[in-house]
């Protein structure tokens, strides 16, 4: 079940899918009696029976209130689209934002887990080897006795998270990380006394460094050389820090509850990083390339005219994307409706 067009109010975004068989379903395409009817359409479809194609209003015929309206299109699952559907999903996991957690404690192992249905690749950085081994198998780990050196190979558009047993280290790492522009999120975990004690520490490090007026040795910018230390000014890099993470409003301290709130609070940072990139103009109605654009949304979508109204934009490889449900599907899967 592929949701191929949206317009208005809608549970999901276009270019969603989900899958049923006889017997299970895998994905949610937005639940309610929408998804049941979908369900029920595409269990017939396996029947012999069925449409190809839903147009479905979210209004009082169907008992919902969502007040839009959306086009689904159903395809019996081959080998082939099997494949087509695995490379789909591995393109859009290869396009997570990589969240790079220093430290797993209390608070980094909560963390590891509270980010792991969400669309994020997330890795953990640490100095002990033991506090590795309770994370979820699906986590990245490095095990290092220099974890600021790890600043470097955080990608353009990433997050560090320092959540460290060793206040120094915490603030080695932070001074690495601020020094890079190019990073989304940069947090700290820990009090305004933390924030206020590093402020001091990292503005003498700033005074005292050579490189702190410009360029370091090497002639390469903090840009050019992600992790370096030269670039910016203290005041700069400071207004770029996160501390306390999770922000100060609720006041429950537990690993959890700290955990969540920082997990929203990067949801929030890369959703307002995609509003605010430029949307490439909508093509005209009708014309090939809105049919080229909604194909590559939708392997299975139809060649529908392009409605201004609901037109899928293109992805944007660098932006923040839905998480893809877990999974994969065996070369020859047993009959299944997309």
């Amino acid at each position: 079940m592929d949701l191929t067009r949206t317009k208005g109010s809608t549970p999901r975004e276009a270019g969603t899918f989900m899958l049923a068989s006889e017997t299970a379903i895998w994905g949610t395409i937005g639940g309610g009696q929408f998804e049941y009817m979908a369900i029920d359409n595409a269990r017939a479809l396996l029947a012999g029976a069925g449409s190809a194609v839903m147009d479905i209003p979210l209004g009082p015929e169907i008992g919902q209130c969502c007040g839009g309206r959306t086009l689904l299109t159903f395809t019996i699952v081959t080998s082939g689209d099997a494949s087509t559907l695995n490379a789909r999903l591995k393109r859009e996991e290869d396009e997570w934002p990589a969240v790079t957690l220093f430290g797993a404690g209390h608070v980094g192992l909560a963390l590891a887990r509270a980010l792991l249905p969400l669309p994020f690749a997330v890795t953990v950085v640490e100095t002990r080897a033991d506090a590795l081994d309770d994370l979820p198998a699906a986590t990245g780990r490095r095990l290092t006795p220099m974890p600021e050196a790890e600043v470097t190979r955080i990608p353009q558009g990433g997050s560090a998270i320092i959540l460290t047993h060793d206040h120094a280290l915490d603030f080695l790492i932070a001074e690495r990380a601020l020094a890079r522009p190019d990073l989304a999120y940069v947090g700290m975990i820990g009090s305004l006394t933390k924030r206020a004690t590093f402020a001091g520490w990292l503005k003498r490090q700033r005074a005292e460094a050579p490189e702190a007026a410009g360029s370091n040795d090497g002639g390469k910018t903090a840009v050019e050389d992600p992790g370096s230390v030269g670039g910016d000014d203290a005041s700069v890099m400071l207004a770029r820090l996160v501390l306390p993470v999770g922000g100060t409003l609720v006041k429950d301290k537990r690993p959890a509850v700290i955990a969540a709130m920082v997990a929203a609070e990067l949801l929030s940072v890369y959703a307002a990083r995609q509003m605010r990139r430029p949307r490439p103009r909508r093509p005209p109605r009708g014309c090939a390339a809105a049919r080229s654009s909604e194909a590559a949304t939708s392997p299975h979508a139809p060649p529908l005219p392009c409605d201004p109204c609901n037109h899928p934009q293109a992805r944007d490889p660098a932006g923040y994307v839905p998480a893809a449900p877990e999974g994969r599907w065996n070369s020859d899967p047993s009959p299944v409706a997309i």
